[in-house]
């Protein structure tokens, strides 16, 4: 295995000349730098410098065979360490965010607007996909920051903060509006057409999971495969649809919705902001991430 330091004193010494002057620029004992050379020579099987009262001269068929090699070498690892110095120190490079639909339209949009407003220079991906992808891409590296429905079981993740509150309920058009006169039993919500996203949501596996575990099974009438399209629905009068409150709150402030309250309510959920785990953050997902701290 090639290791570097020893590489790294060689040069320095070929440089200076002087294993006393290559001590004192890096910051180590002589004897540790004679020890490092000896010990290069031998896994070499060549002798790299002529020992001289003028000091450490590069022998003509060890050091100077491999000097401008090893120069090269180093310099091209300088290079590399610089550029991730700059990831990490400044906003560059693509930015890869993944949530569903109704996170950037709803959370995001504005979020990404200023972000891309303050760093130009950063090139955005914006993978729509629900959770259960979107923790898939966290997992293979291929996203940098994913906003997730929550809950979430998955230890490959790590989830930093919990970013908006969600409360599910029951929103439909005044065709259904005896049923909000007051609470409808929750189980009683089965005998009216319902709207609800896919069964590979964890939305919907929340809402069901949790009617289960009382003893309720609620079976839509349409699954959807975005909210928009049910809360469309909803108003035309199609069917009842299961919503975050938070996301049709316009809706329900005009009137175009009413809202049914159930007995029990369902629980309440939220969206959480993730990271791959154990893989260093850039720059700019800090920065991103850093844009959710103000509210």
């Amino acid at each position: 295995m090639v290791n570097l330091e020893l590489y790294r004193v060689f040069y320095t010494v070929a440089k200076c000349g002087s294993i006393t002057r290559a001590a004192d620029e890096l910051y180590i004992s002589q004897p540790a730098v004679s020890q490092a050379i000896k010990q290069l020579e031998g896994q070499l099987g060549t002798s790299l410098f002529d020992r001289t009262h003028k000091g450490m001269v590069l022998s003509e068929h060890g050091g100077k065979q491999i000097f401008d090699i090893v120069s090269r070498a180093l310099s091209e690892l300088g290079e590399a360490e610089e550029k991730l110095k700059e990831i990490r120190s400044s906003a560059t490079g693509t930015l890869r965010i993944s949530a569903s639909d109704t996170i950037f339209s709803y959370i995001l949009i504005d979020k990404i607007e200023e972000f891309h407003r303050k760093y130009p220079a950063v090139k955005l991906n914006l993978n729509n996909c629900i959770t259960t992808e979107a923790l898939e891409l966290l997992k293979n590296g291929k996203c940098d920051i994913a906003f997730l429905n929550l809950p979430v079981d998955e230890k490959d993740i790590t989830l930093s903060n919990v970013l908006m509150p969600l409360h599910d309920t029951f929103v439909a058009s005044g065709k259904f509006s005896a049923l909000a006169e007051k609470p409808v039993p929750l189980g009683n919500m089965q005998d009216y057409p319902l709207l609800m996203l896919g069964t590979n949501t964890v939305t919907r596996k929340a809402i069901i999971g949790f009617a289960h575990s009382i003893g309720i099974h609620l079976h839509p009438e349409v699954e959807c495969g975005g909210l928009e399209l049910m809360i469309r629905l909803a108003k035309s009068g199609v069917g009842i649809a299961c919503v975050p409150r938070e996301y049709v709150k316009k809706e329900l402030e005009e009137g175009s919705l009413i809202e049914i309250l159930t007995s029990p309510e369902l629980p309440s959920r939220a969206v959480g902001i993730a990271f791959p785990k154990g893989q260093a953050v850039s720059y700019a997902t800090k920065e991103f991430f850093k844009l959710f701290d103000k509210e």
